[in-house]
């Protein structure tokens, strides 16, 4: 077997009476081989310093989240869209992200700007409670503007053929009592003892925030659509639009004011209309002779009728199984649940225990609404009995239209057939989905802290700006979390929406299909602030030199998704 020795030697050269010389000064061989490098490097000329002195990180900032919101900001053209370049629009665009990052006061913001590479990149760092709000009032002026933008952008018919806009109203609490906007009304947040504002917003058919409208917390659905119904009008520039609201926003009322508003010498705009009948119609349609039999369901689920009560208007029935199987059985545990309300009333009564008609009556007012089930008993009270049955004959009537309603518009059928009517409907919620991700999944819009009425109409409209950033954000990353990437056509479309096959297959492995994880939109956010930009000073003295920290695989697939490099800088 062959042996290979290696000798290191350390030797010096020298002349010596006009001759050059060698001397072997040490043998190095029995040293180990990184020290034998050290002194091979230093003789060489370098100068070594000890690890801990080479480089020193003198600070480490979280940079991916911001970095991916900036991209997906600037892809859209958002900072363009707010104004011209300055500082106020700066800080509004830093407002901005952070209420999709890191939703919180104004004051905690700002804060939080200078633990991010945002502060420095934007130079918003230190900036004062006055510089803030001094933003929110510049945002509040340049509204109609933005807005404006946003409706020729998704609105105009390039974008939008199908000329068609939607629009709802939610509300939130607020805090303190000195704001004129904050008054007591019908909450939405089950805040029952909070006065609250309203808000209307109006999106287009696949969700997109266009624009958004401040009210008082006691404003009725059917006032707010008239404000959205002007701004169609006056602020847009859309010469035809079909306006999509539940039964509840676009009542006959209002449907008369748009007829009104179309038919004026002079009118810029012609507004249709797209909702649902309130149950006192359905009722009147189903009564005998009426359009609305039964047999209409025997085949299909849906039917195009007609009424002389909505003279040039389509009506499309609809009957949802999985909805009535579902209503069947919530009034049955309803009505079980009243009868085991008032068990011991009548058990106390049948005993002799509790007597006289007046007391009797008190207590089974008291108890038998409980459920909102009043309607379908039938109460019989003396002075020593009392007795309680169903009204079968009322409730076999209301289950006949379980799961039935019917939709009013003035949508040509040219324009849209009976399935597209209900798809459109059912578009509703996009704008449902809009105010979870405003109020509760994002961007933390509640409770409001404002006092002024102008400031709370600038946060709200920087919320719609964040949720508008937001809904691209989650769609160009949902390869990465458990969004339904491609939400499978309905074969039926009164059914309800299903899932695809991979997002299930997602959401079962919680890997995608090259084995990758995937991640709630929230958890990818906090990842990405993993990625931090260190400031690394080389030596002793040396200057600062940015460096990025090597991103996962993670974090390099969302700007490959985001089309762009990772940027070192936001600017």
């Amino acid at each position: 077997m062959e042996r290979t020795y290696e000798t290191h030697l350390l030797r010096r050269s020298y002349r010596e009476d006009g001759k050059a010389k060698n001397e072997t000064v040490a043998n190095l061989s029995h040293l180990p081989g990184h020290v034998i490098e050290v002194i091979r490097r230093a003789l060489a000329g370098e100068v070594l310093v000890p690890a801990g002195q080479a480089a020193t990180v003198a600070r480490s900032v979280p940079h991916g989240h911001v970095a991916a919101v900036w991209a997906q900001a600037a892809a859209l053209g958002l900072p363009a869209l707010l104004g011209p370049p300055g500082r106020r629009r700066d800080l509004v665009m830093a407002l901005i992200v952070g209420r999709v990052l890191r939703p919180a006061s104004k004051l905690a913001t700002a804060s939080w700007w200078d633990d991010t590479t945002m502060g420095a990149d934007l130079g918003v760092a230190g900036a004062s409670t006055d510089e803030v709000y001094a933003a929110m009032d510049w945002l509040l002026t340049r509204q109609d503007a933005i807005e404006g933008a946003l409706a020729r952008r998704h609105l105009a018919p390039a974008a939008n053929p199908e000329a068609m806009a939607l629009f709802d109203l939610s509300s939130s609490w607020v805090e303190g009592r000195h704001c004129p906007l904050a008054q007591r009304g019908s909450s939405r947040d089950g805040k029952k003892n909070r006065t609250q504002i309203e808000y209307g917003l109006l999106t287009d058919p696949a969700g997109r925030p266009v624009a958004i409208r401040v009210f008082p917390g006691a404003t009725a659905d059917p006032t707010a659509f008239v404000e959205a119904v002007a701004a169609m009008r006056t602020k847009f520039g859309l010469r035809r639009m079909v306006m999509v609201g539940d039964r509840g926003m676009i009542t006959a009322a209002r449907i008369e004011a748009i007829r009104a508003g179309n038919a004026e010498p002079g009118a810029r705009s012609e507004l249709g209309w797209l909702t649902a009948l309130r149950a006192p119609a359905i009722k009147a349609l189903a009564a005998a002779g009426g359009p609305l039999q039964p047999t209409l369901f025997d085949e299909h689920n849906l039917a195009e009728i007609t009424h002389p009560d909505y003279p040039g208007e389509r009506l499309i029935a609809c009957r949802n199984p999985f909805l009535a199987a579902e209503r069947a059985r919530k009034r049955d545990e309803l009505l079980t649940a009243t009868e085991a309300k008032l068990a011991p009333l009548l058990a106390r009564v049948a005993a002799g225990n509790l007597t006289g008609a007046d007391q009797i009556g008190l207590k089974v007012g008291r108890d038998l609404n409980t459920y909102k089930m009043a309607k379908h008993f039938e109460v019989t009270i003396t002075d020593t009995t009392l007795t309680l049955t169903r009204r079968s004959a009322q409730i076999d009537a209301e289950a006949a239209l379980d799961g039935i309603y019917v939709l009013r518009t003035s949508i040509d059928a040219q324009a849209l057939d009976p399935a597209g009517v209900v798809g459109a409907y059912k578009n509703l919620a996009h704008v449902e989905r809009d105010f979870r991700s405003i109020k509760a999944d994002d961007l933390d819009l509640r409770p409001i802290y404002h006092r002024l009425d102008d400031r709370v109409r600038a946060h709200v409209l920087l919320v719609m700006l964040a949720c508008y950033l937001t809904w691209h954000l989650r769609r160009t990353l949902a390869p990465l979390t458990y969004t339904d990437e491609h939400t499978p056509t309905r074969t039926d479309p009164v059914a309800p929406a299903t899932r695809s096959t991979a997002a299930a297959a997602k959401a079962s492995r919680h890997h995608d299909e090259h084995g990758e994880p995937v991640r709630s939109f929230r958890s990818l956010l906090d990842h990405l602030a993993t990625l931090t930009r260190n400031d690394i000073r080389y030596g002793t003295d040396g200057p600062l030199v940015p460096t990025l920290a090597e991103p996962t695989p993670t974090q390099r697939r969302t700007f490959e998704l985001l089309d762009t490099t990772i940027p070192l800088t936001l600017k």
